[in-house]
């Protein structure tokens, strides 16, 4: 049987998948483990940003079916699979905080996901996700914490879980916070212009920010650029 395991505040419960959601303000972390023994010698991931990389951006909506995902997602996701790479999501959702939508509706995005993934053959290995904010109007989640990206808290959480060698991992995403979160671990960086990607690279440029390694339409080619650069090798920020 498969098990999720729930993380807040440095306290760990288990839970059998199936089970309904913990009550609000529970899980930062969604992570399903696999029968298979983990090879450390494999010990690399792709970090991927939700909103705006895996999916189409739909602002602070509350309906979980405004969420969709992209369509070139679920080869995307098989791709990395295929070629041995942990798939981990990292996503901020302040619109906890900001009280748009209860966490709840976190979960209700990610299970829908989950079951268009399974549907298709592939999935995600785990979801580490922040629901704070410093300005937040809801005092359970105001706060200045290290799991909002580019905060490397939820990273150096998931380096732990999965053994992983952060110098050999890829981070993916639609928001300058992505890269600077990659640089930050040493990792590589990709833009992709979907999303805000596309005002974030003009952006970079004129305030002359660190280059990503590199810049992709969106997450399809991200990984083609990825999996054609699996030495590691840094390459120019190309539009």
């Amino acid at each position: 049987m498969h098990l999720h395991r729930v993380f807040r505040c440095g306290t760990a419960m288990v839970r059998p998948s199936g089970i309904s959601e913990w009550g609000e303000g529970a899980p930062h972390l969604d992570r399903r483990r696999h029968r298979k023994a983990f090879d450390r010698r494999r010990a690399r991931a792709v970090f991927l940003d939700r909103d705006g990389t895996l999916s189409e951006d739909v602002g602070y909506a509350r309906e979980v079916a405004q969420y969709r995902l992209f369509p070139w997602t679920i080869p995307a996701l098989r791709a990395l699979r295929q070629a041995g790479y942990r798939v981990i999501v990292l996503t901020n959702q302040s619109g906890v905080a900001r009280g748009y939508f209860p966490e709840a509706v976190v979960h209700e995005v990610h299970r829908r996901f989950e079951r268009e993934l399974r549907k298709q053959g592939t999935q995600w290995d785990a979801i580490y996700y922040c629901p704070h904010h410093p300005e937040g109007v809801v005092p359970a989640y105001r706060r200045v914490c290290a799991c909002r990206k580019p905060g490397t808290g939820l990273v150096e959480r998931a380096a732990r879980e999965f053994a992983l060698d952060l110098q050999r991992c890829v981070f993916i995403g639609d928001k300058y916070t992505d890269i600077m979160l990659a640089h930050r671990v040493g990792a590589r960086g990709v833009l992709v212009l979907t999303g805000h990607g596309r005002e974030e690279w003009e952006r970079s440029q004129k305030e002359g920010w660190r280059p990503p390694d590199h810049v992709a339409e969106n997450l399809w080619e991200a990984v083609q650029w990825v999996l054609s650069h699996e030495s590691g090798a840094e390459c120019r920020a190309t539009p």
